[in-house]
C-alpha cells in the first residue's frame, strides 16, 4: 500500500445492543480497530456507507448536513436505547468531494440532510467511544443503491477510491452473515448455523483473492446456495462490495471473525496501515 493512501475497513456492526455488551468479543475487537484508526491511520475525515441507507435504484444520496442527529432505526428495544447520543459533525466540503467523484464516474447523486443510522453510530460508539477514543473528525455518510446488484456497488466503491489519497478514510458497515429470521432458533445457543460457517469462509476466500479476481469472486457469493440463508436480503453484505471496489489494487485481509448463531462478526481491512 502507498503510505499516502488510507486503508478501507469493513465493520460488522451488530444490533444497537452491542454498545452495552462490553464483554462481547466483538465489542473489544471494534475497540481495537478504532484505536488503530485514531492512533495510526489518523484520517482527516471518515466517509461511511451503511447497510441501513439505500437510496434509489440508480441514485446515490450523500449527507451534506454539518449537524447530524441520530436515527433510531430499530424496534422493540428498551426506552433508553432511543435516548443514546453520539457526538459527531458532518463536512459539506467532503460531501461535495464525494458527489463530484460520483458524478465524474457517471453515477447519479443527490445531496440530502439526514441523520446517522445505527449501522454507523452503534459500531462507532464501540470503536470510537467519545470518552476513551474520540474520533474527532467529520463523518460523511453515503447511501447504497436500492438494489441487490454486487457489480453496481463495486463500481460505487471504485468511484470514491480516489478520496483515500486525500487522507479520507472509507468505512463500510454491514454484517458478514446476517439472518435475523433465525435469531429465535439460535438464541441462547452460540453454536453457528451451518450456513454461518460456510458463508463466512466463502466471504473470506472471495475478499482475500488477488484484487484482479476479487470483483468476480465477490459477485459469485450472491449466487451460492447458502447465500439467502446467510443473507435473506443482501443489504448487509453489499457494503463490503463497496469497500472492495474502493480498495483498488490493495489486498483484503480478515482481521477477525466470530461465527455466532445466525450471525458472523467478521471484520476486514483492505490495504495496510502505514508503518505496520
Amino acid at each position: 500500500m502507498s503510505s499516502d493512501r488510507t486503508p478501507v475497513y469493513f465493520l460488522s456492526h451488530g444490533g444497537p445492543d452491542i454498545i452495552y455488551d462490553v464483554d462481547h468479543p466483538a465489542y473489544r475487537k471494534l475497540q481495537q480497530i478504532g484505536k488503530e484508526i485514531t492512533t495510526k491511520v489518523k484520517p482527516k475525515t471518515v466517509v461511511v456507507f451503511s447497510a441501513h441507507w439505500q437510496a434509489g435504484k440508480a441514485e446515490i444520496q450523500v449527507n451534506t448536513a454539518e449537524a447530524t442527529d441520530l436515527i433510531y432505526d430499530f424496534y422493540g428495544f428498551p426506552s433508553h436505547y432511543y435516548k443514546e447520543k453520539y457526538p459527531n459533525v458532518g463536512s459539506k466540503e467532503v460531501a461535495e468531494k464525494v458527489m463530484t467523484s460520483l458524478s465524474n464516474a457517471g453515477i447519479q447523486v443527490k445531496g440530502v440532510k439526514r441523520g446517522l443510522d445505527h449501522g454507523v453510530w452503534a459500531c462507532f460508539k464501540c470503536a470510537f467511544a467519545p470518552d476513551e477514543n474520540p474520533l474527532n473528525v467529520p463523518i460523511v455518510q453515503v447511501s447504497l443503491f436500492n438494489t441487490e446488484d454486487p457489480d453496481q456497488h463495486y463500481r460505487l466503491g471504485k468511484a470514491v477510491s480516489g478520496l483515500r489519497e486525500e487522507n479520507i478514510l472509507i468505512i463500510v458497515s454491514g454484517m458478514a452473515v446476517h439472518n435475523l429470521r433465525d435469531l429465535g432458533v439460535s438464541f441462547g445457543n452460540h453454536k453457528p448455523m451451518p450456513y454461518t460457517t460456510s458463508f463466512d469462509e466463502a466471504l473470506k476466500d472471495a475478499v482475500t483473492v488477488k484484487p484482479a479476481e476479487r470483483e468476480q469472486k465477490m459477485a459469485e457469493l450472491l449466487k451460492r446456495r447458502d447465500a439467502r440463508q446467510a443473507h435473506p436480503t443482501f443489504d448487509h453484505l453489499l457494503p463490503i462490495h463497496v469497500g472492495a471496489g474502493a480498495a483498488g489494487n490493495d489486498l483484503g485481509k480478515q482481521l477477525w471473525t466470530l461465527q455466532e448463531g445466525s450471525m458472523s462478526w467478521a471484520q476486514y481491512r483492505f490495504g495496510e496501515v502505514a508503518g505496520n
